[in-house]
């Protein structure tokens, strides 16, 4: 029953689409967008490679820098804030600056370039579109935040086939919101992903191949003094006919520059490190 969420599934290539995209994010937490020019054999060549890599054992020779959180993260290492389950999955960070896998080829980075380009974009349309106070608010302008941000991050996540020993409490991505500014997600390998409104109930996320969903996190919430929602998110375990399957996706994270200021108690800097302790990451 998504259409009860009323996410709005956007024509990027609409005259309207930066109205309904901002309209969607506000009633929301979350807009998805068609006709958009990221290129979606890009997308599958990527998504190949990475399999190919998390099916690897030379995977644990990028084992992730606890001061830097770049390269890979094990099985086990995440939680969401306030659960003890770690959810069913591994992953890769990867940030202009860090390290990058040997087999994988430059497909990524260009991926990588492409998507932050979108998402200066879509910030522009979001700036556009909120009231003037708010706006007036901003200590710079949204895109200008995550211009070339060295925070900026591309997360490569396998969820691995379910397993008999796995904890019958633990999911694939529990309840959680995300901590940056947006969210841009190229569809997933397979359904799962699902938003939660103000009640509690939860919706399916459209999620067609070639689609790019767009959720906000807790910096845009900050800044806007919450006049865009967070929403809480999750992504289910598969039904039993496929559980021997993976899933795999790929959200960018956009995160602003450390100094930037993004309410009178936290920078993007500050902030970042308060949530990372809370996940269990540092």
């Amino acid at each position: 029953p998504v259409s009860d969420l009323n996410i709005q599934v956007v024509d990027f290539q609409s005259s309207i689409a930066p109205a309904e995209f901002t309209q969607s994010l506000k009633n929301t937490g979350f807009a998805v967008l068609t006709n958009h020019p990221i290129n979606f054999d890009l997308v599958n060549m990527v998504y190949e490679e990475w399999e190919v890599f998390f099916s690897s054992d030379s995977k644990h020779e990028y084992k992730f820098n606890l001061k830097e959180q770049d390269g890979y993260f094990p099985f086990g290492e995440e939680n969401a804030k306030g659960y003890t389950q770690k959810d069913l999955k591994e992953f890769f960070q990867i940030y202009p600056w860090g390290q990058y896998p040997k087999m994988i080829s430059e497909q990524t980075r260009k991926l990588y370039s492409n998507l932050c380009e979108i998402s200066g974009t879509l910030l522009s349309w979001v700036e556009d579109n909120c009231p003037e106070k708010i706006k007036d608010s901003f200590s710079q302008p949204l895109s200008e935040m995550i211009k070339n941000s060295p925070m900026n991050m591309l997360r490569i996540i396998h969820y691995p086939p379910l397993r008999e020993t796995d904890s019958p409490q633990a999911v694939r991505a529990a309840a959680h919101e995300d901590i940056n500014l947006l969210t841009i997600l190229c569809a997933a390998t397979s359904p799962g992903l699902q938003a939660s409104d103000v009640d509690g109930n939860w919706f399916d996320v459209p999620t067609d191949p070639g689609m790019i969903v767009v959720n906000t996190g807790d910096m845009l919430q900050m800044a806007t003094d919450g006049y865009f929602p967070s929403t809480t998110h999750r992504v289910i375990n598969p039904p039993n006919d496929e559980r021997e399957t993976s899933r795999l996706s790929m959200p960018l994270f956009l995160h602003p520059h450390d100094h930037v200021q993004l309410s009178k108690t936290h920078t993007a800097g500050s902030y970042l490190t308060e949530r990372l302790e809370e996940i269990g990451l540092i």
